[in-house]
C-alpha cells in the first residue's frame, strides 16, 4: 500500500493540553478533542497496554499526509473499541451502544479501512512487532502451515 508507512517526525508537535485525554492522532492533530471520551467498560474495550501498541503501528489517515479530506472528529481508540465490540458481540450496526460515536461514523471507519487494506497493513505491523518481540531473526514469516484434516483418499492413519 502506498503512503503506508508515513512518518511524521517532520510535522510540529501539536498543543497537547488539549489532547491530554488520548493520544491518537484524532485527538493530536484533529478534531476528536470536540468530544469527551467515554468510559471503558466493555471487556473488549482496548487496555492502556494495547493501545500502545496498537497507536504505534496505525497507518497515518490521508488527510494528516496531505492527500486531502477533513481531519477525523472521532477517536481511533474508540473507534477500535467499537469495532471489536460489533465483532464480539455480533450486533447490528444499528445497535450499537450510545457511548460508543454514531454507528453510521463506526461503519465508515471500519468500511474504509477495509477498503484501503488499511487492516491488512495494522495486522502486517502487529505481526511484524510479535515476531520481534519474540526475537526472530526476520520479522517475515519464512514458512506457512497447510491443514491437511480434510482427507481426499478416504484413508484414515494408523494410531
Amino acid at each position: 500500500m502506498q503512503n503506508a508507512t508515513v512518518v511524521l517526525s517532520d510535522r510540529p508537535l501539536p498543543d497537547l493540553r488539549f489532547a491530554a485525554e488520548c493520544d491518537c492522532l484524532a485527538h493530536l492533530y484533529g478534531n476528536a478533542g470536540d468530544r469527551p471520551l467515554r468510559a471503558r467498560v466493555y471487556a473488549t474495550d482496548l487496555t492502556d497496554e494495547e493501545w500502545q501498541i496498537v497507536r504505534r503501528v496505525m497507518p497515518v489517515p490521508g488527510w494528516l499526509c496531505g492527500r486531502g479530506g477533513n481531519p477525523e472528529g472521532f477517536c481511533h481508540r474508540e473507534m477500535i473499541d467499537a469495532v471489536r465490540y460489533f465483532v464480539d458481540n455480533g450486533i447490528k450496526w444499528r445497535a450499537m451502544p450510545a457511548d460508543f460515536p454514531p454507528w453510521s461514523a463506526v461503519y465508515a471507519f471500519q468500511h474504509r479501512w477495509h477498503t484501503d487494506e488499511l487492516l491488512d497493513v495494522l495486522h502486517e505491523r502487529l505481526r511484524e512487532q510479535v515476531r520481534i518481540v519474540e526475537g526472530r531473526d526476520d520479522p517475515e514469516p519464512s514458512a506457512a502451515i497447510v491443514d491437511g484434516c480434510g482427507s481426499f483418499g478416504g484413508t484414515a492413519l494408523a494410531a
